[in-house]
């Protein structure tokens, strides 16, 4: 009984450190991400077009980070994972090019529809590379 709470617990805190290196991961690709947004609207790139490639900025530095600190791996990234983080940059992408389309068209300004689309964005590629691209198999 003891060796499994130990096991539970075990586990329990490797969820959160994977949770707030994610987080940190996170902070540093949106800093990327932000900064290239904001300097693409200051050349006059489309908000859309500038969320995207953003998006895509932030998303290359993210790799870099999530395989050497958040989900390492003694072998190393796999194909399969490339693919997998692809993917959900893909949803990431449509995510947060969508909102910024949508709110944009309601309004808003596109800061702000960045800013909303964020943690949005954020949750939903979570769980895919939590759960699907780095799951422990």
């Amino acid at each position: 009984m003891a060796l499994t709470n130990l096991s539970y617990l075990t586990s329990a805190v490797a969820v959160r450190f994977t949770l707030v290196r994610y987080v940190l991961a996170s902070l540093c690709a949106l800093c990327a991400d932000m900064l290239l947004f904001l300097a693409l609207l200051r050349i006059d790139v489309p908000p859309t077009l500038a969320g995207a490639i953003g998006y895509t900025g932030g998303l290359l530095l993210h790799w870099l980070i999530s395989v050497r600190f958040v989900f390492p791996s003694a072998v190393g990234p796999t194909t399969k994972q490339r693919l997998g983080f692809v993917v959900s940059a893909a949803v990431g992408i449509g995510v947060t090019s969508g909102l910024i389309s949508a709110l944009g068209a309601a309004g808003m300004a596109p800061a702000m529809a960045k800013l909303f689309a964020i943690p949005v964005s954020f949750l939903g590629v979570y769980a895919i590379r939590k759960y699907g691209v780095f799951a422990a198999r």
